[in-house]
Order: structure tokens, then sequence, then C-alpha cells
């Protein structure tokens, strides 16, 4: 039986006398087009200008070339840059488009091995062919977004983005005023580039010129990173004030109603997995990353740790409120279950645990989003997330 949301197999039938079958190998000035074509014995691989119309004339040539009627054209491509809006397109005009996940299609593992954008075609054609046959394990399928879900995630996407400038700035500016031993100041305080050219060195002598101008202009860099955070967020709630009804916002403030979550994090998570339509818990664990890796052969047995292979953005946020949620939610069924396994007060031990823990919560928290359902002993905020 068929389960929900599978992209690892076709549940079409597939009928090679009347289907056309392309992958695209996607490239920045070109385009690498292989098919095959009922009735025609030779596999032709055309490299293309990359632009859409320039595949459809590619598809109609083909077409013509079966000379048979074609009831079904189906078409691959990779993940990337160009996947999504070119799948959007297509099947906005009556073609079959797919994306295939990169890393589910077997290679040749030579220490040196050819490659080229024609023999990526034949990989790429060969697992669409086993993908449409219904056979697993070819390759798999990744989940077209729409043009609303990927502009969703962009705010979040960008203030990751923004987050991670503002420290890189503040450190460096912080080992500028270290090469001159002036240590404690806080760069930033509002006024500090006011107090700048007050700071002496440990010659007690005032900064060098070169020095202050980098600083300043560190501090001027700062100040704008700073006010597009707060312009983000600020848009972020007025959003859901205006709308809490709208597309994904009342999941949203449901799960930031329980304590401890906070309101982007639980925006995070909605947006990037508790929104889509993964068939089961195992599935969820799974497209975040937090499943276990064994390597098993003969009698070794040795577990090497997180796969890794999912979506590291929600892996990382997951493993932070992972240890915040042991701090807001002590009398839940999941810090107990964390405490009782954590007895020895070893840091390895709770090392590996929270990561357990990050994937039962994770559970948990979908199933609210979905079900309703509370988890077991979950305290509320008092007020609503979005006041």
């Amino acid at each position: 039986m068929a389960k929900f949301d599978d992209l690892s197999r076709s549940l079409t039938a597939f009928e090679q006398d009347s289907t056309l079958v392309v992958v695209i190998e996607l490239g920045v000035s070109s385009w690498s087009v292989g098919g095959l074509i009922p009735g025609v014995e030779r596999q032709p691989v055309k490299k293309i200008e990359a632009d859409e119309y320039a595949v459809l004339r590619q598809l109609e040539e083909w077409r013509e070339a079966a000379g048979h009627p074609i009831k079904r054209i189906c078409v691959a491509m990779e993940a990337g840059r160009d996947g999504f809006w070119l799948a959007r397109w297509l099947r906005a005009r009556d073609i079959e488009a797919y994306v295939i996940h990169p890393t589910s299609i077997p290679v040749p593992r030579e220490h040196r091995r050819a490659k080229t954008d024609r023999l990526d075609v034949g990989l790429l054609l060969r697992a669409f062919l086993g993908w449409l046959r219904g056979e697993r394990k070819h390759c798999s399928m990744v989940r077209i977004a729409t043009r609303e879900e990927e502009d969703g995630k962009r705010p979040l996407r960008e203030r990751e983005t923004l987050v991670g400038d503002r420290s890189r700035l503040i450190n460096r500016m912080k080992s500028l005023l270290a090469q001159h031993r002036v240590r404690g100041f806080k760069v930033t305080l509002k006024k500090a580039s006011a107090q700048l050219k007050r700071l002496v060195t440990a010659e007690g002598l005032p900064l060098p010129p070169d020095i202050l101008a980098a600083l300043e202009r560190a501090m001027a860099h700062l100040a704008l990173v700073k006010a597009q955070i707060a312009e983000i967020d600020a848009e972020r709630l007025r959003r859901l004030k205006e709308a809490p009804e709208e597309g994904l916002h009342p999941m949203i403030r449901i799960v930031a109603k329980v304590k401890g979550v906070g309101l982007m994090t639980a925006e995070l998570l909605v947006r990037e997995v508790l929104s889509r339509p993964l068939r089961d818990r195992r599935a969820i664990a799974r497209y975040v990353g937090v499943t276990g890796s064994p390597d098993e052969s003969g009698k070794r047995r040795r577990e090497q740790g997180l796969a890794k292979a999912g979506n590291g953005r929600v892996r990382h946020a997951l493993i932070e409120l992972a240890w915040r949620f042991l701090k807001h939610q002590p009398d839940s069924a999941l810090a107990q279950w964390f405490r009782a396994r954590t007895q020895d007060g070893r840091g390895p031990t709770r090392k590996v645990m929270v990561v357990a823990l990050a994937r039962k919560l994770l559970i948990a928290l979908w199933e609210l989003a979905t079900t309703g359902k509370l988890p077991e002993g979950v305290r509320l905020l008092g007020r609503p997330a979005v006041a």
C-alpha cells in the first residue's frame, strides 16, 4: 500500500511506448537535455541555451521524432538554483515535471571517474527511469515548493544571515581593539562610536587613525545590520497581528504558545518542517537529520552519529530548543525522560541524549501543530504568543 507523500517511487503506471522521458542537467549559461524517445533507439543528448522556451522547442522536436502519438511527457532535473521555478513553469503547461534530490542518485565509486555533462545526463536518465517504473532506491524526488512557500521562508533565512554578519562584525571590532590592549569596551553600546576617540592604547596613546576609521566603518555597518534585523522582526509581528488566521499563522501561534519555544523558533519550525505533508514520525525525524547512521558489517557494530542528511537549519535550532526546553519545562514528561537517562551527570551522556530529546520534541510539536495534541506536562503561556 502506497504511503502518503511517498516521493521515493512513482505511483503511476509507466507505458514506455507512449511516454517521452527527458532529463535536464542545469548549468549557468547552458543546459544539457537528454531524452528517451519511444520508437527511437538512440538516446539523444542536446546542449541548449539556458532558456525555458528552448526546452519546450526541444520537447516538441522529440515528440515529432517519435512518429506516433505521445500521451505523456515526463521531465526531471536536479534540485538547485533553477530547479523549482522551472518545474513550476513546466507544470503550468501540462508537462509532468519532477525535481530529483541530488544525493539520492548513486554514482560510481572509482577514485578517479570521468565526469561530464553527457555522463551526468545518463545517470539522471537511468535513475529517473527506475523511479518512473515504481522501483525504490533509484532516486528520490523533492517536493516542489510553491512561490508562496519559498517567499515565506525568505525573511527567516535573511535574518539568519544578518545575525551571522552581526556576530562577525562584533568579533572583528573586538580583535582590532585587542591588538592595542583595549579590552572591556562594549562595541554594541549606542554611544560607542562617540567614545572611540577617547580610548587609549597600552602605551597611553590614542588609537591609530586607520584603526579608528576601520572601527567607525564597522560600527556604521553594524548599525545598519541591526536596523535590518529589527525591520524583519517588526514585519513578522505586523503580519501575525493583522492576519492571525491567514496561511500558516494559526499553526505558528499554536507552537509559539509553548513556554520556551519563542515566536521566531516557532515560525522557523512551522515553515521549514511542520507544515510539510510528511507521512509519519520517522519521516519527520529523517527530514531534519536527527536520526542515527549505524555501521554494521559482520561482527562490527558501531554508530557513526547523526545522519545530518536533512535540514541543517532546523536541526541546529532544534538542538538549541531542546536545551531551552529543559529549563522552561522542567515538569514535562520529556524533561523527566531526559533526566532519568542522564543521572550520571556526564557531559557526553547529556550531549547524546539531548539529540534524542530534540527528536522527541520535534515529533511532539508536529502532533501539536497538526492535531492539537498537547505533550504531557507541557505548560502554555498565559498570554497570547502575539499580543
